[in-house]
């Protein structure tokens, strides 16, 4: 089977291998996260389609509220492939539906792109390498399947430590309020920003989407069984700590420590025992996604908890401003920095400087690359 790997070409430069992202009647909506995260970045694929018949013809990132990206948004794959003039190299599954299983439907476009010689990236609970007819496709078309969330064997997981207290750098996790609300990718525009700014930082995934998007340091924590998730999130920080030598780790969050259906928040903060905290809150958004019985919680109740549950403080507050007008984001932000009394700030809608200041403020030495936090005290 060919690789999908990204190739080095002679001048040192990586060539992207092509790619179309399929999310059918869901791309800029929640479920369609994945696909929106790699129209907005990617590090791994070159992105020059997306399928979703509900919003064809229309560019990608202005339906995404951003500027063109010169990425159209095609009916199916046949209409992508005519459009683009060439058969795409890799076919991503860029939904993350709550069951993270295939539909009939979808298993059938998924079989059609490997009749083509599409590799597959997939980002799915349901791993289509282990599925007998995904597999004879595999072989039959020579094409590769790509299980972002398999785990690798449990002889190779790692249990926690106690070593992260051996990296001295600043690390900083990006939790929310609430799931699919904006977390990877204010780490992601943050990372970026520092890096730009001269300040070495590294972004370590947490899930399906940053790993696909090419993060070179992660693990997707909710595919993980529980007794190894502190271990492995404690080995990725390690990882990127000994090889990068950071001046700032940025961790990116999943769902949200007060949310009763998933636990990924409390093994990132114990894992990789986060000095600062940046929260990531939809001021529009009345309850969680997915669970329309569950209130959102406020801010505030969301940083008690955190600061409650962890030794770490919260930092800042980032908007996500989902259904607000852009006076509406003016307002959020002045009321909550009132109440809470931390920065405020929107990663996407705002200077991208104040989401900088919103760490130097709080790690004022990382800008001189000489900040040293102090190692907290673990029985190893």
């Amino acid at each position: 089977m060919k690789p999908i790997s990204p190739l080095r070409l002679q001048s040192g430069r990586v060539r992207m291998p092509s790619a179309v992202v399929y999310c059918e009647a869901n791309f800029g909506g929640i479920d369609g996260k994945t696909a929106n995260g790699l129209v907005r970045h990617s590090d791994k694929y070159r992105i020059i389609a997306v399928i979703d018949s509900k919003k064809a013809g229309l560019d990608a990132g202005e339906v995404l509220g951003e500027q063109p990206r010169g990425i159209p948004i095609c009916c199916d794959l046949a209409h992508a492939v005519d459009l683009s003039g060439q058969v795409p190299e890799v076919f991503i599954f860029g939904i993350a539906p709550a069951s993270g299983l295939l539909s009939v439907h979808e298993r059938g476009v998924v079989l059609e792109a490997m009749s083509l010689g599409m590799d597959i990236v997939s980002g799915l609970h349901e791993f289509l390498g282990d599925d007998p007819v995904f597999v004879a496709a595999e072989n039959q078309y020579g094409v590769n399947i790509r299980d972002v969330r398999r785990p690798r064997d449990k002889k190779g997981l790692r249990l926690f430590d106690g070593r992260i207290a051996l990296v001295t750098c600043p690390r900083i996790a990006i939790l929310g309020t609430d799931c699919a609300i904006g977390k990877r990718t204010t780490a992601t525009i943050l990372t970026q920003a520092l890096n730009d700014r001269g300040i070495r930082a590294v972004m370590i995934a947490t899930g399906q989407t940053g790993l696909i998007q090419g993060a070179r340091y992660g693990v997707a924590l909710d595919a993980m069984p529980s007794q190894f998730c502190a271990g492995e999130m404690e080995g990725a920080v390690l990882s990127a700590y000994e090889v990068e030598r950071p001046d700032v780790i940025i961790i990116e969050g999943q769902s949200a420590l007060g949310h009763p259906a998933y636990l990924s928040s409390g093994f990132i903060l114990r894992g990789s025992q986060p000095q600062g905290v940046i929260l990531q809150h939809a001021p529009a958004r009345r309850v969680r996604c997915d669970f329309d019985g569950l209130p959102i919680p406020p801010p505030a109740a969301e940083i008690h908890l955190i600061e409650t549950f962890a030794d770490t403080r919260v930092i800042g507050l980032t908007i996500n401003h989902e259904g607000m007008s852009d006076a509406d984001i003016t307002t959020a932000i002045a009321q909550y920095e009132l109440e809470l009394g931390i920065p405020v700030t929107d990663a996407l809608a705002r200077p991208v400087g104040e989401l900088v200041e919103m760490v130097l403020s709080a790690f004022p030495r990382i800008a001189s690359g000489a900040e040293t936090a102090e190692p907290q005290v673990i029985s190893v």
